[in-house]
């Protein structure tokens, strides 16, 4: 077995203690994490990698995507969230599964080369005429390299029924349960070491049935999977579910046995403080999204609160049509930011924010026992950020210049210790080809739909 280290770093290893090392080493064997401490790395290695002017985090954890929207960035650029599907719903109606799979490798590209090396891919559109969308998205994550958590996601309501996406866009509640449980049996992988999950995703309270989310709460924890979904993300939501329910979108969940530590919920804007505790109570995850949120203008989550309580808070990209860059990095520079603006300047330190992203989203997808900190034991998944050149130059914590500083390169990057990213590029796929692919496949996608 190949033994890689890492030495001469800063390194922060996000476990428990909040461990960190002014200068020190983290040692790979294989697939694992087999020594962290402080100073050079003074024994035996097959591949030596000299740090000095880096430093090493857990790799970062994307807890909510949606990778096929990379086809159809910059679209509805101006709009609410519901103007902004609308708008959006026509285009999805073409999708297939050559065009999903140009645009997850294109997603999944950029999130390696911005520390990602876990991915919740939430994925719910799946026209009758589109292929096999679940191989697809599996494929894509084979080529480029991150672990894969894909959401099998579906809609059920359509406009007939009072949902807000067209009736040529949803499934059938059956099919939609029957295919779901398809995607288990044929790519989920319960392993520590897995590289691919299947997780239970109905969209959204305003796109599916009661009969939707309940059957899928039965099926995910009848086969021993996560559950997920969005919640609480615009008051417009709110509004609808009031009227039509009764309730807020977190006691509809609730009600419907939709919180507990096999669940995490996107976005999580609008939570009443009785939610808020909820949430914790339960153990039940959220993923924050901040770019998004505030590319669509829905409000800032309660980050500082949910913390409070306990409940887990990892970080999300969101899908690229709501999130045009696409890069995990900076969410921990806006989580911060967006937290601060709620809550004051000590609502969010900046290791806390690195704690979202690493073992925040660890804990979301149920993998806090193997990912989301450096400690032996655990993955090998880690980056391994340059932050001797000028932008960072004169900042002396490491993680206030990752956090506060514009994007680092990447030196290294390792998922399971195999190499993805070095030197600032990728190594598992040529980015100019996947680039031509992507726009090949967004001007297919849009240009049909004009």
């Amino acid at each position: 077995m190949s033994r890689l280290a890492v030495t001469n770093a800063a390194v922060s290893t996000m476990d428990a203690a909040g461990t960190e090392h002014v200068t020190g080493h983290v040692v790979v064997e294989g697939e694992r994490i087999v020594a962290v401490g402080p100073g050079p790395y003074e024994g035996a290695a097959d591949r030596l990698v000299d740090a000095r002017g880096c430093l090493v985090t857990p790799g970062l954890v994307n807890t909510h995507h949606h990778l096929y929207q990379w086809a159809s960035r910059g679209l509805a650029a101006d709009a609410t969230l519901f103007q902004w599907l609308v708008a959006l719903y026509p285009v999805w109606r073409r999708l297939d599964a050559e065009v999903t799979a140009a645009a997850a490798t294109a997603g999944l590209a950029r999130l390696a080369l911005t520390g990602c090396t876990t991915v919740a891919d939430h994925h719910y559109v799946f026209p009758a005429d589109g292929g096999d969308q679940v191989a697809a998205l599996v494929d894509a994550a084979e080529r480029v390299g991150p672990r894969l958590h894909l959401v099998r996601g579906s809609m059920d309501r359509g406009e007939s029924a009072g949902g807000l996406p067209p009736d040529n866009l949803v499934e059938d509640t059956e099919a939609a349960l029957l295919g779901t449980e398809a995607a288990i049996d044929a790519h989920h992988d319960p392993a520590a070491n897995a590289r691919v999950r299947i997780a239970v995703g109905p969209c959204s309270p305003f796109s599916v049935t009661e009969r939707l989310m309940t059957g899928a709460a039965e099926l995910a924890r009848r086969r021993g999977v996560r559950l997920h979904t969005h919640l609480a993300e615009t008051l417009d939501e709110e509004r609808q579910c009031l009227a039509e329910v009764g309730c807020t979108p977190a006691e509809y969940a609730d009600k419907l046995g939709w919180l507990g530590d096999d669940v995490w919920l996107a976005h999580t804007v609008h939570l009443a403080p009785a939610a808020i505790g909820r949430l914790g109570a339960t153990g039940t995850g959220a993923a924050h999204c901040p770019t998004s949120n505030g590319r669509l203008g829905t409000g800032i989550a309660p980050v500082r609160e949910l913390l409070d309580t306990g409940a887990p808070v990892g970080l999300g990209v969101d899908g690229a049509a709501s999130n045009e860059s696409g890069g995990l990095v900076e969410e921990l520079h806006q989580a911060l930011l967006q937290a601060r603006q709620r809550g004051g300047p000590t609502a969010l330190a900046v290791r806390e924010a690195l704690w979202l992203g690493t073992m925040g989203g660890a804990r979301c997808l149920g993998r806090e026992g193997e990912l989301g900190s450096l400690e032996p034991g655990k993955l090998a998944d880690l980056a391994v950020w340059r932050l001797d050149g000028l932008a960072h130059a004169g900042i002396a914590d490491p993680v206030a210049a990752l956090v506060l500083g514009p994007q680092p390169e990447l030196a290294l990057l390792l998922v399971g210790g195999e190499t993805v990213v070095a030197d600032g590029e990728l190594r598992t796929a040529d980015v100019t080809a996947v680039a031509r692919d992507l726009r090949a496949a967004s001007a297919r996608l849009t240009e049909e739909t004009r």
